[in-house]
């Protein structure tokens, strides 16, 4: 598979890389991820889509910045869809990637044809944060970002990260993931500014983000892909009938027993549900010729 990295010369300055051929398809990345989190879709997408993935700002080689609030992600992706890829584009983000492929549809409904959110964690991972694991998980991320080291070293500090469980006991983060996910989590941290956490521990990474204006503002087709809470999924069950029911044209997909990362550890089914969201789109244009 071919692909061309780009840099994209706003403020800041932004890399991302360009596959296959065919409409565009823009994908973003969640927090502490990097354009290489999606090799596991894009390799089946080429062949029909002109694959777009963009590293956000303090990811990868995108430059570093002074602020990593969701909305800073929102008006870079904004500046890039308007003027880097300017033509009909469908925005597939997890994660942060998922919130600002919302905003993004939301403030350009010219440009956005539809959109598929991975397991957006709305507040989740705002003002909910302290009642929940993923504050203790950034907050070793960060240390361990902080002290830097080589990618085993990496990967055992966040083998060693302590969570703590429902039942009040205490796991490491390395009995809950494999070795070869741990070892990806480190490859993102060696390339990742420590301070993209900050504000999501803090609590205050939505401030300036209204997830129920947005979603009320977006226009155009959307796909919800909901992982299972109790699986580590982000996205609560209430918060996603609150979205399916914002938008116009919302629809939701639930994986029982899946966790955060979908695009990750189901593959083809997430696969399936995107050609056959597509292929629904496509079905009622021709219904309507």
């Amino acid at each position: 598979m071919t692909n061309t990295t780009h840099i994209f010369n706003g403020k800041p300055r932004l890399r991302y890389v360009e596959m296959g051929s065919g409409p565009a398809l823009l994908m973003l990345h969640g927090v502490t991820r990097g354009w290489g989190d999606w090799d596991p879709l894009v390799a089946s997408l080429t062949n029909t889509w002109r694959v777009i993935v963009l590293e956000q700002r303090g990811h990868g080689e995108s430059a570093r910045a002074d602020s990593y609030l969701v909305t800073d992600y929102v008006a870079d992706a904004i500046r890039f869809t308007r003027d880097e890829i300017a033509g009909p584009v469908v925005v597939f983000g997890h994660s942060l990637g998922a919130m600002v492929a919302a905003a993004v549809a939301a403030e350009l409904p010219e440009i956005v044809r539809s959109i598929v959110l991975e397991d957006p964690p709305f507040h989740t991972m705002g003002n909910r944060i302290p009642d929940t694991s993923w504050q203790a998980l950034f907050v070793g991320m960060r240390e361990a970002a902080r002290k830097r080291g080589n990618i085993h070293q990496l990967a055992e500090a966040l083998a060693n990260i302590q969570l703590p469980a429902v039942d009040g006991q205490i796991q490491r983060l390395g009995e809950l993931r494999s070795s070869a996910s741990l070892a990806w989590s480190a490859e993102c941290l060696e390339n990742l500014d420590p301070e993209v956490l900050t504000p999501v521990i803090d609590g205050c990474w939505l401030d300036g983000f209204d997830v129920s204006d947005i979603l009320t503002h977006v226009r155009c087709p959307a796909l919800i892909l909901q992982a299972d809470p109790s699986a580590g999924g982000a996205l609560t069950d209430d918060d996603a009938s609150a979205a399916v029911s914002s938008m116009i044209l919302g629809q939701r997909v639930q994986f029982s027993g899946m966790g955060h990362q979908l695009h990750r550890d189901c593959t083809a089914e997430v696969l399936q549900s995107f050609r056959s969201f597509i292929e629904s789109l496509n079905d009622k244009k021709h219904e309507l010729r």
